[in-house]
C-alpha cells in the first residue's frame, strides 16, 4: 500500500516519534544527545515551531510540538538529516539510522494537549533511565526539567504549558509535578499513541459498541482525538490538496503568484520583487514567501537564495504574510 500523506498546517499539534533502524540505539552518548537537541533547539527557533514536551530515550524519542511559519515533515527533515551525518561520522558508520519515517500524530488539543506532556515527559522513568520523579526534575535530556527550571535554555515553550495550572510560576510547577505524579500509576498509555476515535473511545470493542447503538465516527491512524475531530482534519486535508489541485489545473507557478501580490497590493511586478524595506514591498514579498511555501511548496532554503537573504529572514517573512492574508482575507487565486 502506498504511504499515507502527513497531515499538517499552521498551529497545528503533533506528537512525533522516530525510532533507530531494527530498534537500534540512536543515542550512544551524551555527547549523541546534546548535539540531536542543539539542532533540534536550532531549527525550532528559526522555523517558530513551538515545543512542548520531549524525551529522548536510547533507541527512539518523542517530540510534541505546534507548527509555526514551517511544515513539521521540512523541520524535523532538516533535523534528522543533520543530526545522521554527525551521527555516522562521529561513529565511523555507514547507512541509515532511523526506521522508516518519523511518525507524526496530528493531536486535538483541549483534552490531549497535558495528558500528552505528561506521557512524553514519564518515558524516561517508565525506560528506567531514572529512579524517580526527583531525578526526572533534574535529566536534561527531557522537557519535564525544563519545566521544573532546573534546565535553562530558553527553546522550550514553558511559559504556555505552566499557565494552564496557575498564574504564579512557583504554584504552577507544584501542580504540575503533581499532575505528573499521579501520571505514574498509569503505566504506558497504547491509547495516547494516535488511532483517531479507536483509541480515543479504548480501542476497536469500544468502537463497536458505539457502532451497535448506531453512532458511526472516523478514526484514523494520523490523528489523535476523538470523531469530530477526525472528520475536521480529514476535511481540511482534502481541502488542501483539492486547492494544490486547482493551483495545478489553473497553471499556478511563482511568476503568477507575483502577479497577483502585485495586482492585491498594487504595486508594480519589479517592485514585489525589489530588495529594500519600504514597508508596502516587505508586506507584498513577505505575502509572497507565504504562498510560496504554503501553496506551492517551493522550500525557504530556496526562497533564500532567490531573494538572498538569509532562511530565518525568510521563515519571519512566512508568518508576516500568513498574517496578512488572514487579516485581509487575501486569496492566492483571484481575477
Amino acid at each position: 500500500m502506498p504511504r499515507r500523506s502527513r497531515i499538517d498546517a499552521p498551529g497545528a499539534l503533533h506528537h512525533i516519534i522516530a525510532r533507530g533502524i531494527e530498534r537500534k540505539a540512536i543515542f550512544r552518548d551524551d555527547h549523541d544527545r546534546a548535539d540531536f537537541l542543539e539542532r533540534l533547539a536550532s531549527n525550532l527557533q528559526k522555523s517558530h515551531t513551538s515545543c512542548y514536551a520531549f524525551a529522548l530515550l536510547p533507541n527512539h524519542f518523542h517530540l510534541f510540538l505546534r507548527t509555526g511559519a514551517t511544515p513539521i515533515s521540512t523541520v524535523m527533515r532538516r533535523v534528522l538529516t543533520g543530526y545522521v551525518v554527525a551521527y555516522n561520522l562521529r561513529h565511523r558508520r555507514q547507512g541509515h539510522l532511523f526506521q522508516n519515517r518519523f511518525k507524526s500524530i496530528s493531536c486535538q488539543e483541549g483534552r490531549y494537549l497535558l495528558e500528552l506532556v505528561r506521557y512524553i515527559h514519564l518515558n524516561p522513568l517508565r525506560a528506567r533511565i531514572v529512579e524517580d520523579l526527583q531525578s526526572l526534575d533534574r535529566y536534561p535530556y527531557c522537557g519535564h526539567s525544563r519545566l521544573m527550571g532546573r534546565v535553562k535554555d530558553g527553546w522550550q515553550d514553558t511559559r504556555y504549558i505552566l499557565s494552564m495550572f496557575g498564574e504564579a510560576i512557583s504554584r504552577a510547577r507544584r501542580q504540575y509535578k503533581q499532575f505528573v505524579a499521579e501520571g505514574i500509576p498509569q503505566g504506558r498509555r497504547p491509547e495516547l499513541i494516535g488511532g483517531g476515535l479507536v483509541r480515543s473511545v479504548g480501542g476497536w470493542g469500544a468502537v463497536k459498541k458505539l457502532r451497535e447503538m448506531g453512532s458511526y465516527q472516523k478514526g484514523d491512524a494520523r490523528i489523535l482525538g476523538d470523531g469530530e475531530f477526525v472528520e475536521s482534519v480529514l476535511a481540511q486535508a482534502e481541502e488542501s490538496l483539492e486547492r494544490k489541485f486547482d493551483l495545478k489545473a489553473n497553471s499556478y507557478d511563482f511568476e503568477k503568484v507575483v502577479d497577483r501580490v502585485a495586482k492585491l497590493m498594487g504595486l508594480k511586478r519589479d517592485e514585489v520583487l525589489a530588495p529594500g524595506k519600504y514597508e508596502k514591498i516587505v508586506a507584498a514579498r513577505s505575502l509572497l514567501c507565504f504562498w510560496a511555501v504554503s501553496e506551492l511548496g517551493i522550500s525557504q532554503t530556496q526562497l533564500a537564495m532567490w531573494f538572498k537573504i538569509s532562511q530565518p529572514a525568510i521563515s519571519m517573512a512566512v508568518s508576516r504574510g500568513e498574517q496578512l492574508a488572514k487579516d485581509n482575507h487575501f486569496s492566492i487565486m483571484g481575477a
